[in-house]
């Protein structure tokens, strides 16, 4: 069934008032159900990503799944991302990658990083995901509110920019995921055994000390807590390169 996007805001608050208690499953086959091949999962193919791409194969094993590769990826997340894929049947897999010209204007000695880490994911996220996202109207992703920060009241479906997006993992916390994987006997990322939680892009992501919450190693020293795909923006930041982040 298609829904326009204004009826999309509306349609995000029943289907999370009918979906906030349910399992990861069940929220991710209503998903299927009402966006059918205009849905996409994101997906880091990071330290907890196992677990959605499992469920969701489950489901729809040639869903379209959006990976972000920056250019700036660990060895170890891009051969994860190949190994798991074949391993779950997952055959939608796109690498997403920043455009030419986008890194041309905006970072072309790829050190944009080390001054401005918010125009650095801008250009090598946000904008490749956006482009991507444009034919579909609804997608899903693996936050959950245990990793603290903005996410501690996400909710299970929401409006975003037009679309609906499902977090069907947001009610679970460390337990329930571990035995999730446990059970399916899914293969964990290679740098979790090495202290990483949270695995980003290698320039801005470090080893977590005992203690410290689940994110705490992404973007360390700094405010910064998201990398930007979450965050709402208004019409027309898809077409803004090294302006405004």
């Amino acid at each position: 069934m298609a829904y326009d996007q204004l009826e999309r805001p509306s349609l995000a608050a029943r289907l999370d008032a009918e979906l906030r208690h349910a399992h990861p499953a069940t929220v991710l086959e209503a998903a299927i159900e009402t966006f059918g091949d205009r849905l996409a999962l994101v997906s880091s193919f990071g330290a907890e990503s196992a677990v959605l791409l499992h469920l969701v194969a489950q489901l729809k094993p040639d869903i379209p799944v959006l990976f972000l590769d920056t250019g700036m990826l660990f060895g170890q997340t891009l051969d994860y991302r190949k190994q798991l894929a074949a391993r779950l049947g997952l055959t939608g897999v796109r690498d997403l990658r920043p455009a030419y010209q986008d890194l041309a204007v905006a970072d072309p000695e790829a050190k944009l990083w080390q001054s401005d880490t918010d125009a650095c994911c801008h250009v090598r996220k946000v904008l490749p995901l956006d482009r991507a996202l444009a034919e579909f109207d609804g997608w899903i992703t693996g936050r959950k509110r245990f990793h603290g920060g903005d996410r501690v009241s996400l909710p299970v479906v929401e409006p975003a920019d037009g679309k609906v997006k499902f977090n069907p993992l947001a009610n679970w916390g460390k337990v329930e995921l571990d035995a999730y994987a446990a059970e399916h006997d899914l293969p964990a990322h290679p740098l979790v055994a090495q202290g990483f939680p949270s695995i980003g892009c290698w320039p801005c992501t470090q080893p977590v000390e005992d203690g410290e919450d689940v994110r705490a190693g992404r973007w360390k020293g700094s405010d910064k807590t998201e990398c930007g795909i979450h965050l709402a923006r208004a019409p027309g930041a898809v077409a803004n390169v090294g302006g405004d982040i």
